[in-house]
């Protein structure tokens, strides 16, 4: 019973800094405003670890790999505390195992990754038609216009309404069920 609410509670802490180590990463790759406190808010609540990592890891054509980096060394480290808790290896595990888990890693931010984005999106289409003029509108423009913009030429507007959304939902569900499963279950086999 202890064990289950350390690994709840290790899962909620580490993976709410995951996810925004890996917002701030997107905000910045997406160019979004700095100046939005939604952005300001990410920046400053990350800014005690990213800041003196990026003092070691340069970044790379405008992407912030310090942030990028970190959001994978924390969830390694997760992964490697919930496998350490669950009994599910020991000290003298094979190094095969090590590297299961950094791939197990690599797929749990592209996960999160996609679920920022489809956060993202509905939030964008919920105030879209309730508050189209929040602070959070050009934020939000920034993150999904990579996205929707290309499913916009394609999907053409059906009485005004941009279903650019509901194809980019259906989307990113096929890769969460197809792929990415299929990949976190072969990865889990390895660990």
């Amino acid at each position: 019973m202890m064990t289950q609410a350390l690994q709840f509670l290790l899962e909620t802490i580490f993976g709410l800094f995951v996810l925004a180590v890996l917002l701030r990463f997107y905000l910045q790759w997406a160019r979004a405003p700095f100046h939005n406190p939604f952005s300001q808010f990410i920046a400053a609540l990350t800014d005690f670890a990213v800041k003196p990592l990026r003092r070691i890891i340069p970044g790379l054509f405008g992407l912030d790999l310090a942030s990028l980096l970190l959001a994978w060394l924390v969830e390694y480290v997760l992964l490697l505390a919930l496998f350490g808790l669950g009994g599910l290896f020991t000290l003298k595990a094979d190094p095969s195992v090590f590297i299961a888990i950094g791939f197990l890693a690599t797929l749990k931010l592209v996960r999160i990754s996609i679920y920022i984005l489809l956060g993202a999106v509905f939030v964008q289409a919920i105030l879209s038609w309730t508050n189209p003029h929040t602070p959070l509108a050009p934020l939000l423009n920034r993150l999904t216009e990579p996205f929707l913009r290309p499913l916009r030429r394609i999907v053409p507007p059906l009485a005004n309404v941009d279903l650019s959304p509901l194809v980019l939902f259906i989307i990113c569900e096929l890769l969460l069920m197809v792929p990415l499963l299929w990949l976190e279950n072969m990865a889990m086999r390895l660990a």
